[in-house]
């Protein structure tokens, strides 16, 4: 939680333009207490969060990493209401088939789903012995993640939090993510990436997924809000210095909003050593 609120505090201070001394005049304290905060040494009072809050511009959850990015409801929010199934099934992804043989829970192992989506990645780790946490930033969604952990009959760690604020604070074994890395803000990404890449376990897997941008693949039918697909390549290049299990580029169709399309992505495992 340190780290995180660290790391908030000090971007959405550059992002208003403001230096230390600027902010800490605003709340009538040193400058220094500012760059404690920033570095994690210290965390401010709690009776000042309010007036910090207020004066990035945000509010204090945001501050924390738990608000949500869109404003209004957001295509996938509309997509997982209802009683009427799941919108992306029940099944579980082949990635998490791949993670299991890379890394099989001969142990309690950490598992952190971002962008859990209605949870049937996450619920399939939990059910094969992992100790796993999810986190998205659809109410609906995790609803239904947590019916169908609930109907599985094991614990999952469902919370809300938005992509672009949350930031690890412990290691995890393995760090999955599918269909969500897109949402990223480019400017954003080496950041987080560097956070996510931090908190993996020595020998620890990061199992994650892409889409990338292909001049001659349309746009996808579900209107997301905020859409920013990889490059070509560039998933990998984060993980140069790991140990690549696997990776490859895939086009593939699609039909999960009822309108038939195509999709380029890029898949990687890989292994930090």
């Amino acid at each position: 939680m340190r780290e995180m609120l660290a790391g908030n505090i000090s971007r959405y201070r550059k992002g208003l333009g403001l230096t230390q001394e600027a902010l800490a005049d605003k709340l009538g304290v040193t400058f220094q207490a500012v760059s404690k905060w920033e570095t994690g040494q210290t965390m401010p009072d709690t009776a000042l969060l309010p007036e910090l809050a207020r004066a990035l511009r945000v509010s204090v959850d945001k501050l924390f990493g738990y608000a949500a990015y869109h404003s209004g409801t957001t295509f996938y929010e509309n997509a997982y209401r209802g009683d009427e199934g799941y919108y992306w099934g029940v099944a579980p992804s082949q990635m998490c088939l791949k993670v299991l043989s890379l890394l099989p829970p001969g142990k309690q192992l950490k598992v952190l789903d971002i962008g859990c989506g209605e949870g049937q990645n996450a619920v399939f780790f939990a059910r094969c012995g992992y100790d796993v946490s999810a986190f998205d930033i659809s109410v609906a969604g995790l609803e239904k993640a947590k019916r169908l952990a609930g109907e599985a009959g094991v614990h999952v760690n469902f919370f809300k939090a938005d992509v672009w604020d949350y930031r690890l604070d412990m290691n995890v074994d393995v760090l999955f993510s599918s269909g969500v890395l897109h949402c990223i803000k480019p400017e954003l990404r080496d950041e987080i990436m560097a956070n996510y890449k931090a908190h993996v376990s020595e020998r620890g897997i990061a199992a994650l997924q892409a889409f990338v941008e292909k001049p001659f693949i349309a746009a996808p039918p579900e209107r997301e809000e905020h859409h920013y697909p990889f490059r070509s390549g560039q998933l990998f290049t984060y993980f140069h210095d790991w140990h690549i299990e696997n990776c490859e580029e895939r086009i593939f169709d699609c039909d999960s909003s009822g309108v038939p399309h195509r999709h380029a992505d890029n898949l990687l495992f890989a292994r930090k050593v």
